[in-house]
């Protein structure tokens, strides 16, 4: 893993972010002390045009590896209607 600081970071961003498409992994440093890693993100087949949209504005992440099979035989959880109504309405009232 290579790092970067940041004035290097800011002077050649478009070379350091074609070594992260390259599949390197970069550590941004700003004064000696790390506060950024870049990674290149790993696309499968199964992600679409919306969850990349998503995760381009932060508000999920893509997933790293395929859920264990022993996920699927778990039981769900129990969970009130109340609670989630509650839940529900409080998102909506978050836009």
């Amino acid at each position: 893993m290579q790092t970067v600081n940041v004035t290097e970071l800011q002077t050649n961003l478009i070379a350091w972010l074609e070594r992260v498409r390259a599949g390197e992994e970069v550590l941004v440093s700003d004064l000696h002390r790390p506060i950024a890693r870049l990674l290149p993100v790993e696309i499968s087949d199964e992600v679409d045009a919306e969850e990349l949209e998503m995760a381009a504005a932060g508000l999920v992440r893509l997933p790293t590896e395929e859920l264990p099979e022993s996920f699927w035989e778990m039981e769900a959880p129990v969970v009130a209607l109340e609670d989630i109504v509650t839940a529900v309405r409080a998102e909506r009232d978050e836009d």
